[in-house]
Order: C-alpha cells, then structure tokens, then sequence
C-alpha cells in the first residue's frame, strides 16, 4: 500500500484553502470519541474545517454527544410494539417500509439520503470500531434502506446495485500501531484488509465507492507539537475526497462470482484471501 495511506508525515501544513475551489457537496461526518479534546477531536474540527471552506455543506453525527444508543432492542428498532420472537433484519426492514423507526434513526437517515460523501472518524479499538459507532451502523444501516431487495422489482440492492451508488466513504482512524505494523508485511494486517468489513462489507456493499482508509499510527505516542502534521495530512484527503480513484473491489452481478457468491475458479486461479476480491 502507498504509504500515504498508513502514515501523517507530510510537510507541515495547517490552514485550509482560503476558500471554495470545487464543486460544493454535501459531506456527512461521523465521528465516534469520547473526549472533544482528544487528537481525534482536534482533527475532526480542523477536517471540518477544510471541508467548509472549500464550500462544502458539513452534516456531523458526533456520536457521544448525541447520546446515541448503540444496543439494537425492540425499542430502538421499531415504535411499535414488539413481536416475539424479535427477528433483527425482517423487523427493521418492516419499520423503514412503515416509517416506523425510533425519531433518532429517522434523522441519522436523513442526513445519509442528502450526503455526497461519508467520513467515519474513530480509534481503532482491539482490531474494530467502537461500540458506539458500530451500533450506528446497526441501527441505521436497516434493510429497506441501506440493503434489501427493491420491493418493485426484487432487483439486489448491494454493491453495484447498492442504493449508495455514488456515494463516496472515507474511514479516517487513529490507532496505536506502529506504521509498519498496518503496512504490507505487519503483524496488524495490512489496512485495508485489516478494515475489510468496514470498507468491503459495509461501504462497497452498500453501493458506496469505498476510498482507501486514512490513518495515524502511534497515534497514543503523538504530542501535541506533531497534530498539525497529522491534521495536515487528513486535509490532504480530505481535498481530494471527490477525485481520488475508490479501492477497485469487484462488482457482484457482472460475472466474477459464482450463484453461491465465491470467485470463480478462472479468474485469479490458485489464490485466495481478500485480495482476489480487488481488481489488479
């Protein structure tokens, strides 16, 4: 993996441009951590920042401050009352087709229909999101809107069909690792593979264009004298996030897969992993 993508070292750089220079958009920004003055925080106000000035509209989700219960129950899944046995994916896609959704799953949605492009911010926490953010994802993420089957037509929602075709999605982390750990030999993993089901299992599968995942390594060893390298690399990013090439992970329904959804035998023969299901 280019090293850009696992590592804050370019030269030091703080002030976002001065003013809109695309196409305005509408980025959604989740973030998940508990502390506003944390690096994390420091570097979502300054992310936030270079978006707004390039013009952009900025929707933010900071997910402690809004309190935001991450536990799916009957109650967080559906105002009606609950049936027994409660069964997760048939009773949440019964609530989005009847509007039936807790109001904070309503608005969550809501900002996900109007936005052009996602940030997911967070620590990376024994190998995974947070609890938080991944309950985000649980509860919004229904059938019926994020996945399914469309009602008229029974057409596949996912991947190439999925209904978030065009949206882009950058997963922007910290995490304690050392940077060669992330890289392609590291005892981590390799990042993206490491992040596999968060950038392959929900963004792809969801239609998104899945863009290669920013991250800051030693992130618990960086003084606060290093946070404008770090925050200057993320605005990188950030200032390309509607022009760099997505992660070229292989559509679905276009004939690299089996019916059982295994890559066929011909194509890459001999190889396996997660990397046959990117093409070269």
């Amino acid at each position: 993996m280019d090293i850009e993508h696992v590592t804050a070292s370019p030269a030091r750089r703080t002030d976002p441009p001065a003013g809109p220079t695309e196409t305005p958009r509408t980025v959604l920004w989740v973030s998940a951590h508990p502390e506003p003055e944390s690096l994390t925080g420091n570097l979502r106000r300054h992310g936030l920042e270079v978006l707004r000035r390039r013009g952009h509209t900025v929707l933010e989700s900071d997910l402690h401050a809004l309190d935001w219960d991450p536990v799916v129950r009957a109650e967080t899944l559906d105002t009606r009352p609950a049936t027994r046995p409660l069964q997760i994916t048939r009773q949440g896609r019964s609530a989005q087709l009847a509007g039936t959704q807790p109001p904070d799953v309503v608005a969550e949605q809501e900002k996900l229909r109007r936005a052009d492009a996602l940030v997911v911010q967070f620590p990376l926490w024994w190998y995974g999101m947070p609890a938080i953010l991944k309950g985000w994802f649980d509860r919004v993420f229904v059938s019926g809107f994020a996945f399914g089957k469309d009602p008229a037509t029974g057409r596949r929602l996912r991947f190439e069909q999925g209904p978030f075709r065009g949206t882009r999605a950058l997963a922007a982390i910290t995490l304690g690792d050392r940077p060669a750990s992330i890289g392609p030999r590291g005892k981590s993993g390799e990042l993206e593979e490491l992040l596999f089901g968060l950038l392959h299992g929900t963004f792809a599968y969801t239609g998104m264009d899945a863009l290669r995942p920013w991250a800051l390594p030693s992130a618990d060893f960086t003084d606060e004298g290093s946070w404008p390298d770090a925050a200057g690399s993320l605005a990188g990013r950030l200032e390309r996030l509607f022009d760099e090439e997505p992660i070229p992970y292989r559509e679905q329904f276009t004939g690299d897969y089996t019916e059982d959804w295994a890559l066929r035998e011909e194509i890459r023969p001999g190889e396996t992993g997660l990397s046959v299901h990117l093409h070269r």
